[in-house]
């Protein structure tokens, strides 16, 4: 069984274990009990403990690791990445300013890197939340990864995941052109690995590939690479802030009125 023991805060200091390690925390009086994850209630359960934990006031981390799309490297033009829109969504207008986001993404890397060096980027670091988005470079020849092995290696970073007690979110990869990068035409195949995994172990699931290919294509009028892609296959500025608004929108904390979810940024007298 995979347990999850969430704690409240007060201004006492107390010490209980919590995700498998005992931990000093500003925790309330009265202590939550244990969460046994149920696959049977799978998703839904994933949803209510990440409502839990933002109902709290004990600081959550929020761990996000994939390749070069999740670490915001080079394509965003200097704008933020999904990840850093996730902070300013959950730090500032949430008011959770106690949050940690930690971003371990690595441009080039696929599910294998990430299960060889997952105690350095990952486990060490203790979140209560993951969010890994992975399977662009898995699908490319190159890095001669089959569909059943990233399935594999997704299914044991999952695994893993739970086992230092955190919620998996999967997000998954972002349409790509196929004819300008022909090495990675099999991308989808990728992409469906990850949605019966989903399925079938009941994870949380930004599914960016369906977004994007109806919502987005129709909010951009057929413009979607064009407008949300800086090359064949990663997202711009714009590209991240879509795959941010999709991230929030699938963990209930999307708002339309604030700047991550689309309303004008504040701009004062000056």
């Amino acid at each position: 069984m995979y347990i999850l023991q969430l704690v409240f805060l007060v201004p006492v200091f107390i010490t209980c274990v919590v995700f498998g390690k005992g931990v000093d925390y500003e925790a309330d009086a009265q202590i939550m009990p244990k969460i046994f994850f149920d696959v049977q209630k799978g998703a839904q359960q994933d949803r209510q403990v990440i409502a839990q934990l933002l109902a709290g006031r004990t600081p959550i981390t929020w761990l996000f690791t994939g390749n070069s799309i999740t670490q915001g490297a080079k394509h965003t033009h200097g704008q933020r990445s999904y990840s850093e829109i996730f902070s300013e969504r959950v730090r500032f207008e949430m008011g959770r300013y106690r949050d940690i986001v930690v971003n371990t993404a690595i441009s080039g890397h696929t599910t294998k890197d990430i299960l060889e060096d997952f105690e350095w980027r990952v486990a060490k670091l203790q979140p209560q939340v993951v969010v890994l988005m992975i399977g662009t470079n898995d699908a490319a020849t190159a890095k001669n990864i089959s569909v059943s092995e990233y399935a594999d290696n997704l299914s044991q970073i999952i695994i893993r995941i739970r086992d230092i007690g955190a919620v998996p979110v999967l997000v998954s990869p972002t349409p790509i052109i196929t004819d300008l990068t022909p090495e990675r035409s099999n991308l989808k195949l990728y992409v469906e690995a990850m949605k019966n995994i989903a399925e079938e172990e009941q994870i949380i699931l930004v599914d960016n590939w369906a977004i994007w290919k109806i919502d987005l294509t129709k909010k951009y009028d057929g413009q979607v690479f064009r407008q949300l892609l800086n090359d064949p296959l990663h997202p711009n500025g714009t590209g991240h802030k879509e795959i941010a608004i999709s991230l929030f929108r699938e963990l209930n904390i999307f708002d339309p009125t604030q700047p991550t979810g689309g309303a004008p940024y504040y701009e004062g007298e000056h």
